[in-house]
């Protein structure tokens, strides 16, 4: 083996672009803003939650998910969102009245 030619290059040039390489993707996932990570949801209004209706007003968030579990017991998808007034329970339009009695007879 000798030192001549391109063996001499090929060792630092593969070093120089995984280098390269490396900080390419280091700039890459430590852009400002653009996180892989999902950031918390913010608090909106009520009416913010394309068709979803707001059911219930609880007083806590713990009353909440107790109304919420109760309503997808019964069959119905329900969400508890943190709205800007306190936490609401949402459904869908159609679901609207059948919620309202079986969180009328609790």
């Amino acid at each position: 083996m000798t030192w001549g030619g391109f063996s001499a290059l090929f060792g630092p040039l593969v070093a120089m672009l995984g280098i390269g390489f490396l900080t390419l993707v280091l700039r890459w996932s430590a852009k400002r803003g653009q996180s892989v990570v999902a950031s918390p949801a913010r608090a909106g209004r009520a009416d913010e939650y394309g068709l979803l209706v707001p059911v219930a007003s609880p007083g806590s968030y713990a009353e909440g998910e107790i109304a919420r579990r109760t309503l997808e017991a019964s069959g119905l998808r329900a969400n508890l969102a943190m709205t800007n007034d306190g936490p609401r329970v949402m459904v869908w339009p159609d679901d609207l009245a059948r919620a309202r009695s079986l969180l009328g007879r609790r």
